[in-house]
């Protein structure tokens, strides 16, 4: 077993050629003053699996792939459902 780090978000964008923004979220106490406290990180990480916006998978270390990226997808843990997307009635087929 390897000691890199495995941390689990949320698919927040796809736009990019072969990279996915995940967000991390975590919430934890405050050691001295016990406030609950959430905090949100965006990472950008290598994908070879085609993630979608909204899935939520596993994100691994790995060796910097390129300036930004030093994270690779290491498995989708669930999909987002295709939403239906209802056809756009235009005025012009209204018309008499």
């Amino acid at each position: 077993m390897n000691t890199r780090r495995r941390l689990k978000g949320v698919v927040l964008s796809n736009k990019m050629a072969k990279t996915v923004i995940v967000e991390i979220s975590r919430t934890f106490r405050h050691p001295l003053y016990q406030k609950v406290i959430h905090t949100v990180s965006r990472m950008k990480a290598h994908d070879e699996m085609n993630c979608q916006v909204g899935d939520i998978v596993e994100i691994v270390e790995s060796k910097p792939i390129s300036r930004t990226k030093r994270w690779m997808v290491k498995k989708i843990i669930s999909r987002q459902e295709a939403q239906g997307v209802l056809p756009v009635e235009t005025p012009a087929a209204n018309e008499g």
